[in-house]
């Protein structure tokens, strides 16, 4: 796997730009700026939801997820430059794999929402109460990308030895 990382950074150029002086700083300011846009709107979303500043709109606020999801776009791709310019630091890392596994929760905690809830909150009005389901989903939600914050700060603390990795 590390041998197949590195390749595709080596081929694509990502490893040569990475490298440079000013590489990994621009991709962790855009990696930085993506999950503020992430964050600033689905974390703003979830606590509407959970029942803050119910004089906002829901659907109003949801016109922003978007830029959200224009974050999280910015975050795969300067995610994908980490990983494979430097795949032994991150493969073996359990921050980077407790970060994916709070990555998934979210994922599949967002494919439900859309599929079971969506159109009732979005529909609703400012001042409507919001489905204790709803409620549950945005906390789920905002933990998550919390939990994704905290172990991605936490990836540079534990450089692996690699006994960390479980199942490598």
């Amino acid at each position: 796997m590390i041998e197949i990382l590195l390749s595709f950074s080596q081929a694509t150029g990502i490893y040569s730009f990475m490298n440079s002086p000013w590489g990994w700083p621009v991709a962790e300011s855009i990696h930085f700026f993506g999950l503020c846009l992430l964050v600033g709107t689905v974390g703003l979303f979830d606590l509407r939801m959970m029942g803050f500043a119910k004089e906002i709109s829901l659907a109003d606020l949801h016109r922003l997820v978007p830029a959200g999801v224009a974050g999280y776009s910015l975050n795969v791709v300067t995610g994908i430059m980490f990983l494979s310019t430097a795949p032994d630091q991150y493969i073996y890392n359990p921050a980077v794999q407790s970060k994916f596994f709070f990555m998934l929760i979210a994922g599949i905690n967002m494919v439900f929402f859309y599929a079971t809830t969506a159109n009732e909150v979005k529909s609703g009005d400012a001042i409507s109460r919001v489905l204790f389901r709803a409620k549950a989903i945005a906390a789920i939600s905002l933990a998550c990308w919390c939990a994704v914050i905290i172990c991605g700060r936490l990836i540079t603390y534990y450089r692996p030895p690699y006994h960390w990795c479980l199942w490598c």
